[in-house]
């Protein structure tokens, strides 16, 4: 795709975002692989007020001292997103949020278990949850690097979600995905400890994920 065109479609994935829930005010942050780095959402910068000019691009190498980061700060996240983006070439957009259910549990640093089938979509038999790290820091995307090991989506202790996905409307569909999942946990535990699924039922559905939802649309 074109920068122009990647550029609109992270500032309609960060209104999306606002549309479906999943985030609010400042809070997350979206990027998108271009060239030899990423277009990534600035700091403090609420969806409704982004236009394409705003988003900032950093090459792969960029690193905290770099004079790039000057009057247009990129999200104070832009360390996860380039960590995840330079070690998983398959990744080409990611998305963080701070919805409400899915940081419920990320407050008690739980997992989100094998509760339903949909937990495969992103990669496993749970979605994992990271430990506390500040925001921003090389420790916090050091503990979401791990959680994703093997996963497209993790929830960050105390903090949020993130989801990976080859494009943006893959990674978004996921983001939203957490959530219901997260919200259905939550529901399932009033009723007591859920059961779950087995790994080798998950192990299946893993497999019939691999041709799940949309497919490939350039990045929107």
């Amino acid at each position: 795709m074109t920068e122009a065109a990647l550029r609109t479609g992270i500032v309609e994935t960060a209104r999306e975002m606002e549309r479906l829930g999943i985030n609010q005010g400042t809070s997350g942050n979206v990027s998108a692989r271009f060239n030899d780095g990423f277009l990534v959402t600035p700091s403090g910068i609420p969806a409704a007020q982004l236009d394409p000019a705003s988003i900032v691009f950093l090459p792969m190498n960029i690193d905290a001292a770099s004079p790039l980061f000057g009057e247009s700060r990129p999200s104070s996240e832009w360390r996860i997103h380039r960590d995840i983006l330079k070690a998983r070439p398959e990744i080409g957009a990611v998305v963080h949020t701070h919805s409400t259910a899915a940081t419920a549990l990320a407050i008690h640093s739980r997992d989100i278990p094998a509760h339903h089938y949909m937990v495969a979509a992103a990669g496993g038999n749970s979605i994992r949850c990271a430990p506390y790290a500040t925001f921003g820091s090389k420790e916090l995307s050091n503990f979401a690097m791990h959680a994703l090991k093997d996963r497209t989506a993790c929830l960050l202790a105390h903090h949020g979600v993130i989801a990976l996905g080859p494009n943006l409307a893959r990674a978004l569909w996921l983001a939203h995905e957490v959530e219901v999942l997260a919200k259905q946990y939550l529901l399932a535990c009033q009723l007591g400890t859920p059961p779950v699924l087995s790994d080798e039922q998950m192990d299946e559905v893993v497999e019939k994920f691999k041709n799940y939802g949309p497919r490939n649309k350039e990045n929107h």
